[in-house]
């Protein structure tokens, strides 16, 4: 097998019987097929990979599965990829090589804002060529973390080195500290990242005109006068307390809730164990099982939970304050702050790939119609003018996509503190993501 980068050897010359060395005619280039046709079936491994790990997720897909869909027996597919991990890991860096490669193209555009736009136009090109079959699928980031080592450590230098380039389209002036820039850069990747979840809205002729409306409203902001920002006096809102010690048990499932949660955002399904998330309690396996029939259930509960403090907050926002541009801010700041305070996080959307295929129905709905909520909020907030004209399903989805993201921001500002994460990460969104910390 030769490897994939090999350089072509030279091939052979012959001179045939009265022909002169200039007549010699090479022989055909073996090792060049050779290599052409290992990439091409590699390449195909990786698209229908790809594609089989962001319907099923990581747990959820075998190199056997990968194999029947290329139409190929399991031992040739593990001619190039000897363990799932293999190709998981090979899958993750070719996408992170692909948005690498739109980086870049972005960055030789002379201003921020003209570098950002390039990048959401770069994103969204790369979208239409899967659509339209011009290229093979990528896989999503959403369980970038979940590999173990050292697979999950190659795949994080790249990504991390992807974050890098990415941050080099923000401005570099000096009032624009490390925090400003590594968190806006967050909430730049994380909206770009989001994109493949709504664009299928659209057809893929008009994917790069969704991406200027994205732009526009990310550079623009949603409020109407971006300069007038002053974030609303936080109402109390009981759904983001944590839950007061209980004697009937309670309270030690709350926690198994949020051990779980946490676990399955940092690592994916498969590293949030039954053992890992009772150890993170200092508890047995024993006293999970008492508690949860099995790790599937509990993820099932971390959705609920996650979905109804989502709503509650929605709610009380509605009930305690008057206008569309009070209720999204107040709600959505709230769960930024909750994201990062001891009573939260929230499970990432992600995480329904983890759930077997039958029950993934009513998380999406229920996850769709507290978007939608946004949406009303932002409907709202353009009628009584302190929100400018913009697509208000296309806004929601970018409020919901920084809400739910908010939960691994550490990752990137790790001193971060549940009142820096607003104006931060989240007000960027509101005032434009060019506005001057």
């Amino acid at each position: 097998m030769p490897p994939a980068n090999t350089p072509a050897t030279r091939a052979p010359v012959s001179t045939a019987p009265g022909q002169t060395p200039q007549h010699r005619v090479a022989a055909p280039p073996t090792a060049n097929r050779t290599t052409d046709r290992f990439q091409v079936k590699r390449e195909a491994i990786l698209a229908v990979a790809a594609e089989e790990f962001n319907r099923h997720g990581l747990k959820g897909v075998t190199l056997a599965s990968v194999a029947e869909r290329v139409g190929l027996q399991k031992a040739s597919v593990s001619y190039y990829h000897r363990r799932k991990e293999d190709l998981a890991a090979d899958c993750m860096l070719q996408a992170i090589a692909a948005m690498q490669g739109v980086v870049q193209a972005a960055l030789t555009q002379p201003s921020p804002a003209q570098r950002i736009h390039a990048f959401l136009r770069g994103q969204a090109a790369l979208l239409a060529d899967m659509a339209t079959g011009r290229r093979g699928a990528l896989v999503s980031f959403q369980e970038v973390r979940a590999l173990a080592p050292p697979h999950g450590d190659r795949v994080a230098e790249a990504y991390n080195s992807l974050f890098r380039s990415l941050r080099q389209c923000l401005p570099s002036d000096p009032g624009w500290q490390h925090a400003h820039r590594n968190a806006r850069t967050h909430l730049l990747q994380t909206l770009a990242n989001g994109m493949h979840t709504w664009i299928d809205r659209y057809e893929p002729d008009d994917y790069g005109h969704a991406a200027d409306a994205l732009a526009d409203l990310l550079l623009g902001g949603l409020a109407a006068q971006p300069q007038a920002w002053r974030a609303p006096a936080m109402p109390e809102l009981p759904a983001l307390r944590a839950a007061p010690a209980q004697a009937d048990g309670s309270e030690v499932r709350e926690a198994f809730l949020r051990a779980a949660t946490a676990l399955v955002n940092e690592q994916g399904f498969r590293g949030a164990s039954v053992s890992a998330i009772s150890a993170r309690l200092h508890l047995t396996k024993g006293s999970f099982y008492h508690h949860h029939a099995s790790k599937d259930e509990l993820i099932a509960q971390c959705f609920a939970r996650s979905f109804d403090v989502i709503r509650q907050t929605q709610l009380q926002a509605m009930a305690q304050t008057p206008s569309g541009w009070e209720r999204l801010v107040t709600s959505t700041c709230a769960l930024v702050r909750f994201q990062l305070s001891e009573a939260g996080p929230l499970l990432r959307s992600s995480a329904r790939s983890a759930l077997a295929e039958g029950a993934r129905h009513d998380p999406i709905q229920r996850g769709n119609q507290l978007t939608e909520r946004f949406g009303l909020f932002i409907v709202d907030g353009m009628r009584e003018g302190a929100i400018r004209p913009v697509d208000a399903s296309l806004a929601a989805q970018q409020v919901a996509a920084m809400v739910n993201a908010a939960a691994s921001l550490r990752n990137w500002v790790g001193d971060v503190g549940v009142d820096d994460a607003v104006p931060l990460y989240a007000q960027p969104l509101f005032t434009g993501i060019l506005t001057p910390p």
